[in-house]
C-alpha cells in the first residue's frame, strides 16, 4: 500500500517572531531543527522512495534532515540528493545527475510547493497588523478561501498551483506502490489535504497543521485516502 507523508516544516525564524513569512526565504530555527529530527525518528520505520519539498530553505532543511537524521529505515542507507527541474530556464545546468536509485533518494524541489503569497503583509508582525487594521480583517486574509491580502495570494490561488502538481508529479508515484514524503507549509499542504480529503471551502482554512508533525495517508490504486494517521508527541 502506497503511503504519502506530509509534514508541515519545522519553527522557522519567523514563526517565532510571529511574522507573516510567505514567501520570503528564512530558515529553521533551533526549535524548528529539533522538530524535524524528531520527526526523523517517528518516521524511521517507514522506508522512503522520494521526497518533494518547496523551494524555501526551511522546507528543504526539514526534508533533508527527515531523511538523515533518524536511525531507522527511512532512507534504507541511501543518501538525499537535491534534483533541480531540466525544464527550469534558469538552471545553468548543461546536463544534470539521472541519479542511481539503489544509492540515492531524489528530492525535488518546487515552487509549486511554496507557502502562499502574503504579499505586503510579508515582515510585518500578525499581532501588529491586527491592532492596525482589526482583528476581522486580518482573519479573512489569513484564514478565509478566497480574499486575497494586499498583493497576495489567497489561499484559492495555492490550491491552484499545488493540486495541479501534486496530481501531475506525485499521484502516479503512488499508484505506483512507492512511499513518498513531501515537506512543504501550512497553505500548501492545506491544498493537498483539502484534494485528499475532500474538504471545503468553509473546512480547510479552519485546519491547524502543528509544524514538524508528520501525516501519514495510505493511498490506494486509483489514489484515493484509505486512512490517515498524525504521528503528533514523542517518539
Amino acid at each position: 500500500m502506497a503511503q504519502l507523508i506530509l509534514i508541515r516544516h519545522g519553527q522557522s525564524t519567523w514563526n517565532s517572531a510571529n511574522k507573516f513569512t510567505g514567501w520570503v526565504d528564512v530558515p529553521l530555527n533551533h526549535q524548528g531543527l529539533a522538530e524535524a529530527a524528531l520527526a526523523a525518528q517517528k518516521l524511521k520505520h517507514y522506508s522512503i522512495d522520494l521526497c518533494f519539498t518547496s523551494l524555501l530553505i526551511r522546507s528543504i532543511q526539514t526534508g533533508l534532515v527527515c531523511l538523515v537524521e533518524s536511525d531507522g529505515v527511512i532512507n534504507q542507507g541511501k543518501s538525499p540528493v537535491l534534483h533541480h527541474d531540466a525544464d527550469d530556464p534558469n538552471w545553468h545546468g548543461w546536463d544534470h545527475h539521472a541519479g542511481d536509485p539503489a544509492e540515492e533518494i531524489p528530492v525535488f524541489p518546487s515552487q509549486a510547493l511554496d507557502e502562499r503569497f502574503y504579499g505586503d503583509l510579508q515582515g510585518l508582525n500578525k499581532a501588529e497588523t491586527a491592532a492596525q487594521y482589526g482583528d476581522e480583517q486580518v482573519r479573512l486574509w489569513r484564514r478565509s478561501f478566497a480574499v486575497k491580502p494586499p498583493g497576495g495570494e489567497s489561499l484559492a490561488d495555492t490550491v491552484a498551483r499545488a493540486v495541479p502538481f501534486f496530481k501531475s508529479r506525485i499521484l502516479s508515484h503512488l499508484q505506483d506502490g512507492e512511499t513518498v514524503l513531501v515537506a512543504a507549509h501550512g497553505n500548501s499542504l492545506r491544498a493537498i489535504i483539502m484534494h485528499l480529503e475532500n474538504l471545503s471551502e468553509a473546512e480547510i482554512p479552519l485546519l491547524e497543521l502543528a509544524t514538524g508533525v508528520p501525516i501519514i495517508y495510505e493511498i490506494d490504486a486509483a489514489g484515493q485516502m484509505l486512512s490517515k494517521q498524525i504521528l503528533a508527541g514523542e517518539v
